[in-house]
């Protein structure tokens, strides 16, 4: 918390389930707690682990989530270190509450909110790519990039969103990573993005 100021900044979120909404939330860019390790030159992914307290989180297992606990994330390190790339601990004007992600998570908000992982407890950085929960648990829709595409169909179609509260049944067209192209598409030059989804 004393390694930078605090900034409120409003994203979109987009869910792999079709609807998004915009956040006003409260961080700082990651790259700041990153460059405080100073990274060698083998460093090419950061990986997250997410908390798994059994006695908060009962049902916290794969027979009842449908997926393998603790929740792994993990982002190129370019991504990592991108400014957009936020280290949240509040959002609309308060701390982060339980249900969020506190007390600290991700925002990434040119990729689908999964990849914004939740209650970290751990970040380390390797050499090569490290496993993801969704993309270890259904590989054919969940890959490692999982950047906004209106053109990849993941396990539904990904061309249109309902936006909470503005929608009311009615669907807007996706853009691809989420609206911010202009900033981030550079990362990805010369990558396919249906196949690298």
């Amino acid at each position: 918390m004393k390694l930078a100021p605090l900034e409120e900044r409003i994203y979109r979120h987009r869910c792999v389930e079709g609807w998004s909404i915009v956040v006003p939330w409260i961080g700082f860019p990651l790259s700041t707690l990153l460059k405080q390790v100073d990274p060698t030159p083998k460093a090419k992914y950061v990986a997250f682990q997410s908390d798994l307290d059994r006695k908060q989180m009962p049902l916290a297992t794969a027979l009842r989530a449908g997926i393998d606990f603790p929740y792994l994330e993990a982002l190129r390190l370019d991504e990592a270190m991108h400014p957009l790339t936020l280290l949240c601990v509040g959002l609309y004007g308060e701390v982060l509450p339980n249900q969020s992600g506190a007390p600290v998570r991700l925002v990434i908000p040119w990729k689908y909110g999964f990849k914004s992982i939740k209650s970290i407890v751990r970040i380390r950085f390797t050499e090569k790519q490290p496993p993801t929960t969704w993309s270890r648990s259904v590989p054919s829709d969940y890959g490692f990039y999982c950047n906004v595409n209106p053109d990849v169909a993941r396990h539904r179609d990904q061309s249109k969103e309902q936006r909470i509260g503005v929608d009311r049944g009615n669907y807007t067209a996706t853009r691809l990573f989420n609206g911010y192209g202009d900033q981030v598409a550079n990362l990805y030059a010369g990558l396919d993005l249906r196949k690298n989804y």
